[in-house]
């Protein structure tokens, strides 16, 4: 393929297999598109797909994708830890190959108004594709969540990009963007105390404080008995997660609570893990031309 691009959309269903598996099958077996990886968390109750292809093929299967969602997925009975305002909540677009983020953006519009057209769906630009400055962070676009969307669009500021000016009755809303390799990365405290991973979230996100290209929140795992702080890396080259898991560690020592794991979500890329590794074991000048694997994809 001499374009590839990458999509990871995040679906608002993380507990019934039967509707989850029946929304990925939209990425299975078809030409010139590769399912990478697919996760569903009950808590968050969200699933995350990653898929790679050429334009042509990875558009036609976002859109049966988000046509099989918007078919079996009610926000008025949808309840769980992850903000959302769409049974679609975010569908991003990661040019990977021989396209450019400027050509990325007016695929990525390509598909928002296709999308709206046929499922009277309201859509919100956000990141590289962000129509204006205020809709570029993908939290401020869904503040308020679905159930507060509808009193939200009525301002001129909060109009759509594409599609009608009020919510699906369903499924909402849905953010279409343009971004670099995103990480989700979790890290699970051993208390049930919420409120620590609230504070420690605020020390990490850049909302409030924290890290220029880190958002956070904290959630709690009831199924576990502990609770999280939930977090994206917007760009692992500028803050990694070394940096992230080591403020997270001190923060939390500093309640009394011990880390008790951590969780990447979705695909990440070699070179952020190789990071981490190469600073944990203190290794001088490493450099990604020592994995083997980076060596035999030249």
């Amino acid at each position: 393929m001499d374009q590839i691009i990458q999509c990871v959309p995040n679906f608002s269903e993380g507990r019934d297999q039967e509707k989850i598996k029946a929304i990925v099958d939209m990425f299975r077996n078809r030409k010139n598109v590769k399912l990478l990886d697919y996760q569903s968390d009950r808590n968050h109750h969200r699933s995350v797909v990653t898929a790679v292809g050429s334009p042509d093929e990875i558009k036609a299967a976002v859109i049966d994708a988000v046509e099989k969602a918007v078919a079996l997925i009610d926000l008025r009975s949808h309840k769980g830890e992850h903000p959302r305002m769409g049974a679609v909540d975010v569908i991003p677009f990661v040019p990977i190959k021989g396209i450019a983020v400027d050509d990325t953006v007016v695929y990525a519009k390509e598909v928002a108004g296709e999308i709206a057209e046929r499922f009277d769906l309201p859509i919100f630009l956000y990141e590289s594709a962000a129509a204006a400055p205020e809709r570029k962070n993908l939290a401020d676009v869904r503040s308020g969540q679905f159930e507060s969307m509808a009193e939200k669009m009525k301002s001129p500021e909060w109009r759509p990009d594409y599609g009608p000016e009020a919510p699906h009755a369903s499924a909402g809303v849905t953010a279409i963007g343009v971004r670099m390799p995103l990480i989700a990365f979790n890290v699970n405290l051993g208390t049930r105390d919420k409120s620590i991973a609230d504070r420690i979230a605020r020390k990490v996100r850049y909302i409030s404080g924290g890290f220029r290209y880190v958002k956070g929140i904290g959630v709690e795992l009831k199924d576990k008995e502990i609770v999280q702080v939930s977090m994206n890396l917007t760009n692992y080259k500028k803050t990694s997660i070394t940096t992230v898991f080591s403020l997270v560690l001190a923060e939390a020592k500093r309640y009394g609570v011990p880390v008790v794991g951590s969780e990447i979500i979705g695909i990440v890329p070699m070179e952020a893990l190789a990071d981490t590794a190469a600073h944990f074991l203190r290794i001088d000048g490493f450099s990604m031309n020592q994995v083997l694997e980076n060596r035999l994809l030249e």
